[in-house]
């Protein structure tokens, strides 16, 4: 098994100081280690944008060509939250969307990651707490 599996293994969702529920590790997540890609089901961009519509909470992920929305099935990267100071980042490639940490996270700490481009396009206020919170997604 893939070391990145084991840890993707040891997520677990739960209450978020951020916002409703939350994605955490039960394990010790190194510095730039693999945690896992997010998934969902297979849709293209159109009806990305048609679903992602005037909703608050938004789980889909826009690739090159297509997306994934998380929503439908049970990929455990629907639960993460936005940080404008995050502890994992998002490796898109033109078929994946894989999250790396960006430092070591601790057994029971909650994984963030910086949207950066949203489907929000900047107009839904950031609940982050973070020291430098730019205010909106």
């Amino acid at each position: 098994m893939d070391d990145w599996k084991k840890i993707y293994d040891a997520l677990y969702v739960g209450k978020s100081a951020i916002v409703g529920r939350g994605l955490y590790t039960r394990v010790a997540i190194a510095k730039r280690a693999k945690i896992g890609e997010f998934g969902g089901e297979r849709i293209g961009l159109r009806e990305a944008r048609r679903r992602a519509k005037g909703r608050d909470i938004v789980a889909i992920v826009e690739l090159d060509k297509f997306a994934y929305d998380a929503t439908v099935g049970d990929n455990a990267f629907r639960w993460i939250n936005h940080s404008c100071e995050p502890n994992t980042f998002i490796r898109c490639t033109p078929t994946r969307a894989e999250f790396y940490s960006l430092r070591r996270i601790g057994p029971g700490e909650e994984l963030t990651t910086d949207y950066v481009d949203s489907h929000h396009n900047g107009k839904l206020k950031c609940r982050c707490g973070a020291r430098k919170c730019r205010g909106y997604i």
